[in-house]
Parts: C-alpha cells; structure tokens; sequence
C-alpha cells in the first residue's frame, strides 16, 4: 500500500472514530437527560409546594398552609370540604375565576395595563355568587369614566385560555405564581372575615393554599371589590 493510500486509510479510521464517540457523547446526553426527567417527575407533587412558599415568603406572606384534599373533594359539600381543610367557616373558601373583557377596545389584547386588561382574576368565596356587573361599574370608575361603559364585559374566559394564561387546569386555578402577571380582584367580604384567613387553590387540582388575608392583601395588593 502506499503512502498517500495508508493516509486515507488512517483519515478514514478517524473520522470514523469520531463519528463513534459523537454517536456515544449523544447518547449519553440522552440518557442523562431521561434521568434528570426522571427525577423531576418524582419530586412534582412537592414541586408547587416549594416554589410557591418561596413565591409566598419572597413577599412577606409567613402565615400559610398547604392542604392535599381527595380526589372527589369537589364532589362533596362546602362543610365536607370545609372540615378536611380544617377551616374555621365555609366562607373562608374561596376560588380564582379568570374573566376576560370580551368588549375590549381591539388594542387592548394583554394585562399591562391593570387598570384597563383584557383579563382579571377574581377571587370569590364558594357560597357567594359573582355580580360581573359590579366589576364593570369598578372598572369604569376607575378609569374615571374615560372608557365607555360598552367597552366593559366581563365573562368567565373558556378553560383553555385561562389554562394558556395561568398555567393551571380547571380546579387548581390561583392567583400565585401565574404565567402571566394577571391584575387580580379580590371581594370584599373575603377581607371582612373575622378569621384574617382564606382558602384558595393551590396550583394541583387536589393541592389546595390558606393563607392570612392581610398578608395577601399588602404582598398582592389587588383590587378590593365588592363584587358578590
């Protein structure tokens, strides 16, 4: 063989080896991937725990709990429900609707601006019943009557949006840690209880978060309405 052959030869055996250790670097990548995936999916459930009490405690929220509830835990009475959380009344439970403006100026697409969004998230207590008219006369006053009244209608926005909006399903939906910065609207009486505490959901649909309504009042700072 000569030389300029022996040379190919050799270029050949190389690049072939090469190719051998960038096929194994790969799939030792992949691998190791799967284990990190692997590791994920088993710490999960504890997973919304932390990283909302780290959400919670960067705000100054101290007094908070996390409760795991049944599967049929919506199937059951508010007083059912109300002693597997251990609250003190059933109106300390409570839930996040996201509404959207459905006559929304055509410019007005997103939440930045809180005063005037294209969604809100409500917090309303489980006995009560939502008045969307309320919340539209709120919002007029407080864009102090410069936006036409026709131009507010809030409804209760489809689950897919709200799911694309908060990052969480039917039953787990919340005002923390969202994956859009939703402007949110609380009830009023939800502020009056006597108790300085409520129970919304907790981002799972059976993970659900107290937690002392002063506390969320000044970290959230949202809206106070009397929207029931």
């Amino acid at each position: 063989m000569d030389t300029s052959a022996a040379d190919l030869e050799a270029r050949q055996l190389g690049i072939l080896r090469r190719i051998e250790e960038l096929e194994l670097a790969a799939e030792q990548r992949r691998l190791e991937a799967l284990s990190i995936s692997d590791a994920e999916a088993e710490v999960e459930p504890e997973g919304t725990e932390v990283r909302f009490s780290a959400l919670l405690a960067a705000r100054g929220v101290r007094d908070f709990a996390f409760r795991r509830v049944p599967a049929d835990y919506y199937d059951r009475s508010l007083e059912e429900r109300r002693e597997i959380l251990a609250a003190n009344s059933v109106s300390q439970l409570c839930k996040s609707i996201v509404m959207v403006n459905t006559k929304a100026a055509a410019d007005v697409s997103d939440c930045s601006n809180l005063k005037n969004s294209k969604y809100y998230v409500v917090i309303v207590q489980y006995m009560a019943r939502l008045n969307a008219e309320t919340i539209k006369n709120f919002l007029c006053t407080l864009n102090e009557n410069q936006i036409p009244k026709k131009r507010f209608n809030m409804r209760l926005a489809p689950e897919e949006e709200s799911c694309m909006l908060t990052g969480f399903v039917h039953n787990a939906v919340t005002c923390i840690g969202m994956r859009t910065n939703i402007p949110v609207i609380i009830d009023e009486a939800i502020t009056k209880l006597d108790e300085d505490f409520f129970w919304l959901g907790g981002g799972e649909v059976d993970l659900k978060l107290g937690m002392r309504t002063s506390q969320f009042l000044k970290a959230f700072n949202p809206f106070v309405v009397n929207c029931s």
